[in-house]
């Protein structure tokens, strides 16, 4: 399991580089990832389910 420890605790969509991060994260596109959060909130937890992905998800590699 991934050490969460250091993963930012919300999911920043207004700072682009922010946005970029969650994007590779999830391995999805931006946009997705901004749908996401203004469904759903910015817990990256919601955030992964909206997406149909498991947290932590670590497929991405970024962990």
């Amino acid at each position: 399991m991934a050490d969460l420890s250091q993963e930012p605790k919300h999911v920043n969509v207004s700072d682009p580089s922010a946005a970029a991060y969650w994007a590779r994260r999830f391995q999805v596109p931006v946009e997705a990832v901004i749908a996401a959060v203004r469904e759903v909130g910015n817990d990256p937890s919601a955030v992964a389910a909206h997406l149909g992905l498991p947290w932590p998800y670590e497929a991405s590699g970024i962990v």
